[in-house]
């Protein structure tokens, strides 16, 4: 071997050693800035109260402290400002925080790193988790259904929670045939989770639900259920909820008393004040009772009654024949008639007494156009005193009792309850 190979042979060795030691020492050099940054009692500069501050690098410079107890006075504060300190991106409360600590000459310093004041950023997909955990919770707390859509002095209410959402058009077909068998009707209510409000189901809704109320209506115009529909009722919930995976709460109550007392109360306020229009001689021509009607804001339906609607589309009054031919938009071409009569229904009209004064003076108007007679039912004349006693008496005062029972007249409930 000749000397030339023996001298690259001990370069090439220094350079081993070399780089082995230059590793040697960047790994004692990044152990030694890892123990300074993880080390968890390491010594506080700001507490050493008059010491020189020694320049600190920025990867040895802790990122987070928990002291809860440091208390600053103003004159170290304001030579202690170590901006390093502050987030870099720092979120509003840490900007009250600094904008307090320029107002008040001796501020309490916050403390850096405690979660309750400066709460550290989470990832998105926590962010994220944690909304939609909130949301769950609002949906669970979906609250009691609104009397509009079910009254439970009205209705008798079934109520079902899902183990899975099922559609409306499911629900809604599941026992028709039972429940077609009955005298009253059955309202369907479920819980709209994107919207988080309860709302009536239709057989075009495609809604889904898990939380569902059945309400069986205990009267109407007909008169209270009978036992016979409220068995029919029951049996048909309890298959309803075998075959949804549901459990039926069908609270137990005095249902058949119950109805028979509210049916007492509609028998004293369901009336229906009548205003007679008589012709004096010659008939009202077809053609005429249209005109005034659609001038005076009625529109003719397909009961063959003229009606006048409010803004949100409930009736107010109607005129019809007083004999017994309906109107229909042909038979008005050609038809005349002796009579016609202005309807006023009192429990399903909002503020009775101002729309009868409506009624009246359309009727007045009808009246002098016709050259006919306003009567009442024994066909005897109508004078205001006689208007007026009629609005107070058999609108005003059933209309305060329907308002005593916590029963706006015109309102759905009483739309439902008088139909």
């Amino acid at each position: 071997m000749t000397e030339l190979q023996m001298g690259l042979i001990g370069l090439g060795a220094a350079a081993v050693v070399g780089v082995f030691g230059y590793n040697k020492w960047q790994e004692f050099r990044q152990r030694k800035i890892a123990e300074a940054v993880m080390k968890p009692q390491h010594e506080d500069v700001l507490l050493a109260r008059g010491a020189k501050a020694e320049p600190e690098s920025p990867a040895s410079r802790p990122m987070a402290r928990s002291e809860p107890e440091i208390r600053i006075e103003a004159p170290e504060m304001a030579a202690r400002v170590e901006p390093m300190f502050i987030d870099p991106t720092p979120t509003e409360p840490c900007d009250d925080m600094l904008q307090a600590s320029a107002a008040d000459p001796m501020p309490e310093p916050p403390v850096i790193g405690a979660p309750a004041e400066m709460p550290a950023a989470s990832p998105a997909p926590v962010a994220a988790e944690l909304a939609a955990a909130a949301d769950a919770g609002q949906e669970i707390e979906a609250g009691d259904v609104p009397a509009e859509l079910l009254d439970s002095r009205l209705e008798y209410i079934v109520a079902m929670e899902l183990v899975e959402p099922v559609s409306s058009l499911q629900i809604l077909h599941s026992q028709r045939s039972a429940l077609q068998r009955l005298n009253k009707p059955v309202l369907w209510v479920g819980f709209n989770e994107k919207t988080r409000e309860w709302q009536r189901l239709s057989p075009d809704s495609e809604l889904e639900v898990r939380r569902l109320r059945v309400g069986l209506q205990l009267v109407n115009r007909l008169g209270p259920v009978s036992e016979g529909d409220m068995v029919v009722f029951a049996n048909a919930m309890q298959a309803l909820a075998d075959e949804l995976m549901a459990v039926a709460d069908m609270p137990p109550s005095r249902v058949l008393d119950q109805a028979a007392e509210i049916d007492r109360f509609c028998a004293a306020v369901d009336l229906e004040i009548g205003l007679n229009l008589v012709s004096r001689g010659a008939a009202f021509p077809g053609t005429k009772i249209r005109a005034l009607s659609e001038a005076a804001g009625m529109v003719l339906g397909v009961d063959g009654l003229f009606t006048r609607y409010d803004d949100v589309g409930r009736a107010q009054f109607s005129l019809q024949n007083f004999e017994s031919t309906p109107f229909s938009a042909d038979a008005l071409r050609n038809m005349s008639t002796h009579g016609l009569t202005f309807l006023l229904d009192v429990p399903r009209v909002d503020h009775g007494e101002r729309v009868f004064m409506q009624m009246g003076e359309v009727a007045k108007r009808f009246a002098d156009t016709l050259q006919g007679a306003l009567v009442d039912d024994n066909r005897q004349p109508l004078s205001d005193l006689q208007l007026d006693h009629i609005r107070r008496e058999f609108i005003g005062k059933p209309q305060a009792t329907m308002a005593g029972f916590g029963l706006a007249a015109g309102s759905p409930q009483a739309l439902r309850l008088f139909s």
